[in-house]
């Protein structure tokens, strides 16, 4: 195998962790965050059924439904509860 062909690999294996990447949601210290108990009533409050509820990087995230049962992947600003990214499907 020849050095272009390594580089090739590399990059070729390298884009589709990128491509899942959580977004960055704050950069607010973690004593500056709203208790999960609070984001949890917030997110309970606009209708979302969560199965899943963890902190990604500087972001809380939610796997579950939203208010249409549909599929929903979201990430919260941790401060504020405002929604940064989100993935809604079938």
């Amino acid at each position: 195998m020849n050095f272009k062909m390594l580089i090739t690999l590399a990059v070729v294996a390298t884009v589709p962790a990128l491509a899942h990447a959580s977004p960055s949601c704050t950069k607010e210290p973690k004593s500056a965050w709203m208790s999960q108990d609070a984001m949890k009533t917030q997110i309970d409050q606009q209708g979302y059924k969560v199965r899943t509820f963890q902190v990604t990087g500087s972001c809380y995230e939610i796997y579950g439904k939203d208010k249409d049962g549909k599929r929903a992947e979201v990430y919260f600003n941790p401060v504020t509860g405002a929604i940064v990214k989100a993935e809604i499907g079938d």
